[in-house]
């Protein structure tokens, strides 16, 4: 596959990125897509969630009232998790939400998120980029250059780039990441995926490593 590279105006370089079909043009596989989602969206959980069990909330420790002639239940304890104040029944504990899937699922999600924004043509390669000091105009002018200011967008680059990095933070929707580093879920989640063209190898680097000869 074959994407022209953008200047930081907006306009065509004349030069053309040439994009794996391993992994831009690939039949998606919405089962592996869900799977990596959903591993990603747990692993973001804390898993500090608590509830008091019937043994541990304060109180309780005598019997409310004698076992017959009132009338009531033979209530044990005012603790019951039947009562206002009461214990919880099965209420969480702290765990852990983490979940694995196969690093070859996971590279198998990644390339199917990838071919779904190429083939709605919500890929777009850009030159290099950097900056002397953060400026957030200058991110805004390349995102107004390319008619996506109003889109969420993922930036891509080659390598840690803490300028470009610090001039989009302050922008809503705009998520600068290294090129090795974008999960399925962070793919998915952007309108339009803008790569660095240096950044174009590192991201196929990360999911398809270059055999060793």
């Amino acid at each position: 596959m074959k994407l022209p590279i953008y200047t930081t105006e907006g306009k065509d370089s004349g030069n053309e990125a040439d994009l794996a079909d391993t992994i831009f043009s690939v039949t998606p596989n919405e089962t592996v897509i869900y799977e990596d989602v959903r591993r990603y969206m747990a692993n973001q959980r804390q898993g500090t969630a608590k509830t008091k069990e019937r043994g541990e909330v304060r109180g309780g420790g005598r019997k409310a009232y004698r076992q017959k002639g009132t009338g009531q239940a033979r209530r044990g304890s005012i603790r019951s998790p039947l009562l206002k104040g009461g214990g919880t029944v099965f209420g969480p504990k702290p765990r852990s939400y983490s979940h694995k899937l196969p690093k070859k699922s996971r590279q198998l999600a990644r390339k199917s998120a990838l071919s779904i924004k190429a083939s709605e043509e919500n890929v777009k390669v850009v030159d290099d980029f950097s900056f002397d000091e953060p400026k957030t105009r200058k991110v805004v002018d390349i995102l107004k250059g390319l008619e996506i200011e109003d889109q969420k967008v993922l930036i891509l680059t080659a390598e840690t780039d803490k300028v470009v990095y610090k001039s989009a933070r302050n922008i809503p929707n705009v998520t600068v990441l290294e090129a090795n580093k974008p999960t399925t879920y962070q793919i998915l989640d952007a309108d339009v995926i803008l790569i660095q063209d240096s950044a174009v190898d590192v991201l196929e680097g990360s999911i398809e490593p270059a055999e060793e000869v």
